[in-house]
């Protein structure tokens, strides 16, 4: 028993530590896709984005893709609107205010899962998801709630995030589909989502960008922050709570704050610093094994 709970304990870890990679990646995603966008319209973007990312993945799909097909449709329904109301909601809004009402995410998981899964999360995560919204407030240098149109879709992407890890969570709870099978299909309907707005809006599909900052931004999107991101996404949350996988990938702000620091040469203040501290604390701290009567117990 005791070897099994090491194990198991052990297998979490790794998953946090996998979803801490993707909370990486996923911070430097905002200045790829900005570069992109100079250059092709959002709904273009998007569908180049993923339907390489779908060719990819085609072969994961081999012999299982009856199972993969409804939680995939699912959930690719909702990462779709996730995008749409993450890009055209930042073109509305301010970048601190997308940053602060995006972490909204951490606060609101609690909750959903709560409300979808009837569980209840321990004290201490609803503590964590407290200090962790602080910490993206001060390292957003604080914002005024007028919500305008942008501010509303970006409220609404938040929303729509805690909701994804909680459905991934429950449709993954009691069946084995293949990560990377679930990814494919979420991503080919995102690429369909996408191309039916671009011809709905455009006649026609524009000519493709020939800019080779247009193509590495987008074959990195495609490869990490993609690729990688939502299958290490779908693999984790099926081994955490999604209060804890939420509080993982809710040190995002910070990630992308180092790197509009490093890679468009922004500055940081020292409230800002702290504040990423106190989001990169909570989140290590609400993960942490915790040990009842001598023995380490997950959260």
């Amino acid at each position: 028993m005791d070897n099994q709970r090491q194990r198991a304990n052990e297998t979490a870890q790794y998953a946090g530590i996998m979803l801490l990679v993707v909370a990486v990646v996923w911070g430097t995603s905002y200045g790829m896709a900005k570069q992109a966008v100079l250059f092709y319209p959002v709904a273009g973007f998007l569908f180049i984005r993923f339907m390489l990312t779908f060719v990819l993945l085609v072969p994961a799909l081999r012999g299982c893709w009856r199972q993969a097909l409804v939680p995939g449709l699912l959930l690719g329904a909702v990462l779709l609107a996730i995008f749409l109301c993450e890009t055209f909601g930042v073109a509305l809004t301010s970048a601190s205010n997308a940053a602060f009402l995006i972490s909204l995410c951490v606060v609101l998981t609690p909750f959903v899962e709560w409300l979808m899964l009837r569980q209840r999360p321990e004290n201490n995560a609803f503590i964590a998801a407290g200090v962790s919204l602080c910490g993206a407030l001060l390292l957003t240098g604080g914002v005024a709630i007028t919500l305008n149109a942008g501010d509303k879709l970006i409220l609404g992407a938040a929303l729509l995030r805690a909701v994804m890890v909680c459905l991934t969570k429950k449709l993954m709870q009691h069946c084995n589909v293949p990560a990377l099978a679930l990814t494919a299909v979420q991503t080919g309907v995102v690429a369909a989502g996408s191309l039916a707005l671009l011809l709905a809006t455009r006649q026609g599909i524009p000519a493709l960008p020939q800019s080779a900052a247009f193509w590495g931004a987008t074959l990195y999107l495609v490869l990490f922050c993609t690729l990688f991101a939502f299958f290490a996404q779908n693999y984790a949350v099926k081994r955490l709570t999604p209060t804890r996988a939420s509080l993982l990938m809710g040190t995002e702000p910070l990630f992308g704050a180092l790197f509009a620091m490093l890679w468009l040469q922004e500055s940081l203040t020292p409230t800002a610093w702290l504040g990423g501290l106190l989001i990169v604390g909570a989140s290590v701290w609400a993960t942490h094994p915790r040990r009842v009567a001598g023995v380490a117990v997950s959260n």
